[in-house]
């Protein structure tokens, strides 16, 4: 048995565990990242002494990104066969080399590996060092016997694959190489090897072996200075504790034979209520949080310094206060930012064995765990269960943001486990143990919290409500936020201010992962030598990868944000649901707007403790105005936007004199045409619809305005999308090839009557309706649609009309949701107001296209020379059309035709997290079977002339 299939034998010299920290002082620290020469061979090979050519390669860097192998994503699915503890016969291997300078051998000299994937071989100047795995985990190797003042040459030899590869199934792309920093360290001899400051309570409690200075300080000033011998504990006179909030660190110095450690620590507790609440410093809290996977759009797995810390700022702006590291613990860098910015951290092993779910063909993808076929049942995979749980916590034990110790992901749950999770609880208390596998097996006592993943609202509460559940509920994901979405965080968050037993949960995930070739986004099953993959599953962050925001990063935003407001009779009552900061601290504007137009705006300081209620009188006089009144507010500090809420007003509507006159009607055997001062329309016996719409001599229309079902489906739609489309593979209602059926025009008077039908090919018509439009002598068009569902059509994903216009009537105003796009579940980030833009600007790139830019709660869109108005409809521009959207499965494939695409919908079904989360609620689904909604359109300007 090669030693990298042998479970029982992960690593050979690799010094044991300790605190993350580099040594100043007297001490070197040499960074090796950089230009390495790099060999790549297809299979295993015994490194030769001398490789007769070399490549070059950076480091760190993923060795697929570089032209070395083929990126791969894969979710579930191992991508290799299930045959624990092998591995392919032909694996991968990458050999690094370079040089380093000594200036001088005067100590102890280390090298250490943040993170190399799957496995490495160390050596230096031609000696074998050691062996490790256990891809994002720190490896330490003394090498002192091994190098020499002046250079040496150091090479580290990477393997794909290894029996780490069953423990390491995480759904991301598979990467390989040295991705994280490496560097060298010399350091005095009998130097401090660990140290442990455990951060609870209201004291700093300091451990290590032998003595030490210790220094202590807050901010600039000393608070402590003398000799400790193993252990001392340090009292402030007025402790400062640290929350995500107002993260206040001290400083802690330790210095032995001239070597100094620095390390910065919070005080603070972390503690369950009677009422099965998460407190922290006796405060109760609520995880406004997310999954974060180490990807870089460009880099893979590689983030640098920059980016982590861009991340972190960016969720700070979106009102994050809590990170789970899926699936891995994250780098030293990544948590000491957390540490200083704020954050409540899950901090997560390196365990997922996913993949054994699906070992079998006729797998029910349950966790069989009697089946005693997972690495977390084995007896010979019990070591290196406990080793990995060991790495990842003495390495980060020291850093004060980290709540919960979470075993692994998606393992399931078997004696293994539950001894890692004993280990756990013996090696540190002060944090809560996370074991979302073990809450999946029912009210398993095992671990600190009941975790779930993608629960529904409804059994979200069922939990909340289950006095047989005796500890916290967190949902350690939800609200997937695949595409064009997630559409259900505000309810969820809801449910969590309302239960105290419901601490929150991290939305998953944080940002798409993509691999870009030729300026076009990549993922799973677009590269070469891709056996299995799960598509575009990958892109599915609440951002873009590149951190730009969407409508959903804006939802998410407003979910989270740190104000619930009520309305009633001229009072706005704000609930500050900050837990450590009172609302005076920042800057409360309060803003009544008449028809999308400022009347008047104010902004104070609000004195309002945590979790209380602080009242603002609206000064509102009910005025005339034809499209709506509110009163916004907003919470702001130094200049950022945290926290915005509006509400309805009343208001006396505009009474507008309406032209009844008949328009001049004009019918032969295909088509009535109605004329007017300023307008000519043309309605098609053929197509039941309008054909021609043209104002003051100019056409409108480039298609007809046609009745339809179908929108290019949302990835959150994956699930459900055959029941709407004829794709190959499925059988459905064939929605994107309908076909509109004309049985009978008939006019009296003014109106039009239409009796229509629309169906898929091949299907019985999903709507049976009839149209109703009623012309008048200004140009305006009153338009009525009653029909009906079939009764057994599942729902449908729209309905309403569907145009092209000109080119040239790309600019619109709307008076509705906006400015991003808005959906009826997912609008709480977007506001009423009146807004313009163009087609262009509404488009949103998704990594594959699909629906997008829909706007909700219109009641007024000004296009061309057109104006709709109606009582809350809904509306989109787009340059693409909705089969051209379909059809692309990359932003490279779609096509613009030079037309401006129109929707003006009754309805438009909600977006939900279908894509892994639960199904969209009944109430977000255009389901009713009878159909009846009226809109109008008029000629812009001239309605009511």
């Amino acid at each position: 048995m090669r030693i990298y299939e042998n479970p029982e034998k992960t690593s050979e010299n690799r010094l044991p565990p300790r605190s993350a920290y580099i040594p100043g002082g007297c001490s070197e620290y040499i960074l090796l990242n950089g230009q390495w020469r790099f060999a790549y061979y297809d299979r295993d090979i015994d490194v030769p002494q001398i490789i007769m050519q070399w490549d070059t390669i950076p480091v760190s860097g993923c060795w697929q990104l570089h032209g070395y192998d083929s990126p791969n994503y894969t979710n579930q699915n191992f991508p290799f066969p299930v045959d624990m503890p092998y591995v392919p016969d032909d694996n991968p291997c990458g050999v690094y080399e370079r040089e380093f300078t000594l200036q001088s051998k005067w100590g102890r000299v280390y090298f250490m590996l943040e993170g190399v994937a799957s496995c490495a071989f160390v050596y230096v100047n031609g000696h074998y060092v050691g062996f490790t795995q256990g891809s994002h985990l720190q490896a330490e190797f003394d090498v002192t016997e091994y190098v020499s003042q002046g250079v040496n040459i150091l090479r580290v030899k990477v393997l794909k694959w290894c029996c780490g590869s069953y423990l390491e199934d995480q759904d991301m792309f598979r990467f390989n190489g040295i991705f994280r920093d490496c560097y060298l360290l010399q350091r005095p001899e009998g130097h401090i090897t660990d140290v442990q400051i455990l951060p609870g309570g209201a004291s700093i409690r300091v451990q290590l072996q032998g003595a030490a200075e210790l220094k202590i300080y807050g901010g600039e000033v000393l608070l402590h200075s003398g000799a400790i011998c193993d252990e001392y504990e340090f009292t402030p006179e007025k402790p400062v504790l640290w929350n995500a909030e107002k993260p206040y660190l001290y400083t802690v110095v330790l210095e032995r034979n001239g070597e100094v450690l620095r390390f910065r620590t919070g005080l603070r507790r972390v503690e369950i209520s009677d009422r099965f609440e998460l407190l922290i410093n006796g405060q109760s809290v609520k995880l406004h949080g997310v999954n974060h996977h180490d990807t870089s759009k460009f880099r893979g797995w590689c983030q640098s310094l920059e980016e982590q810390k861009q991340d972190l700022l960016l969720m700070k702006k979106l009102n994050i206060n809590c990170v789970r590291t899926s699936h891995y613990p994250p780098t030293p860098q990544f948590m000491e930012l957390c540490d200083e910015l704020g954050f409540y951290v899950i901090l997560e092993n390196d365990l997922e064995s996913h993949g054994f779910n699906r070992r079998y063909a006729n797998e029910t993808h349950a966790y069989d765990m009697d089946s005693c076929e997972y690495p977390g049942t084995r007896p010979e995979w019990l070591a290196e269960h406990l080793e990995r749980m060991e790495r990842a916590l003495e390495y980060h034990k020291n850093f004060t943001g980290i709540i919960m110790w979470s075993i692994g992901n998606e393992t399931g749950h078997g004696t293994n486990h539950v001894k890692m999770i004993d280990y756990v609880r013996r090696r540190d208390g002060s944090r809560l143990v996370h074991c979302e596998d073990a809450s999946r097996r029912g009210e398993n006592r095992n671990a600190d919290v009941y975790s779930r993943m993608y629960l529904s609202p409804q059994k979200t509460e069922e939990a909340a409500q289950n006095y047989n559940l005796d500890r916290p509920v967190f949902l350690c994901e939800y609200a997937h936020a695949m595409g064009n979405g997630p559409g259900d965080i505000w309810e969820y968050n809801e449910l969590f201010d309302k239960y105290p037993k419901l601490i929150g949960g991290c939305i998953w995930e944080w940002a798409d992962h993509v691999v870009t070739v030729d300026g076009v986004q990549k993922y799973g099953g677009d590269f070469p030598g891709e056996l299995t993959h799960d598509g575009n599953f990958c892109c599915d962050g609440m951002v873009f990868a590149d951190r730009s925001l969407r409508a959903g990063s804006l939802e998410v935003k407003a979910a989270y944000q740190p104000i619930r407001t009520e309305y009633h009779e001229g009072v706005l009552r704000i609930f500050n649901r900050l837990d450590f900061t009172d609302l005076s601290e920042y800057d409360c504007t309060v803003r009544v707007e008449w028809d999308g137009r400022t009347v008047s705006q104010k902004t104070m300081r609000l004195q309002a403790p945590p979790h209380s209620w602080a009242n603002i009188a609206v000064d509102h006089v009910p005025g005339i105005c034809r499209l709506g009144a509110y009163v916004t507010c907003s919470l702001c500090r130094d200049g950022y936007e945290y926290a915005r809420t509006q509400h309805q007003l009343p208001y006396i509507a505009a009474e507008k004199a309406l032209c009844t006159a008949p328009a001049r009607i004009e019918e032969d055997a295909r088509q009535i045409i109605a004329t007017g001062e300023h307008f000519r329309y043309v309605f098609s016996k053929h197509d039941g619809t309008f054909v021609s719409l043209a104002v003051d001599g100019k056409e409108q229309l480039e298609s007809p305005m046609a009745l339809t079902l179908f929108r290019a489906p949302i990835d959150n739609e994956r699930k459900i999308k055959h029941l709407w489309t004829n794709e190959a593979v499925w059988e459905g209602e064939n929605l994107n090839v309908a076909f509109h059926k004309t049985y009978e025009v008939t006019l009296r008077g003014n109106v039009i009557e239409a009796r229509c039908s629309v169906g898929g090919v091949s299907r019985v018509p999903a709507l049976r309706y009839t149209l109703r439009a009623a012309i008048f002598a200004d140009g305006r068009v009153q338009l009525q649609v009653q029909g009906t569902v079939r009764e057994n059509v599942f729902w449908l994903p729209r309905l309403g009309f569907e145009m092209a216009l000109p080119a040239e009537h790309n600019e619109f105003s709307y008076y509705g949701y906006g400015p991003q796009e808005s959906y009826c579940d997912m609008h709480h980030g977007a506001a009423v107001g009146l807004y313009e833009s163009n087609a262009e600007a509404e488009y949103v790139n998704y990594v594959r296209p699909q629906e997008h830019g829909n706007h909700y709660g219109v009641k007024q869109l000004t296009i061309g020379d057109l104006e709709f108005t109606g009582d809350g409809f809904e509306c989109c521009v787009s340059k693409y059309s909705t089969q051209a959207l379909y059809r692309a499965e990359h932003t490279d494939e779609l096509k613009a035709d030079g037309k401006v695409h129109l929707r003006v919908d009754y309805r438009c079904a909600g977006v939900g997290s279908g894509a892994c989360g639960p199904e969209l609620k009944q109430e977000y689904r255009l389901a009713e079977k009878e159909i009846d909604f009226s809109i109008q359109f008029a000629p812009k300007g001239k309605e009511g002339a």
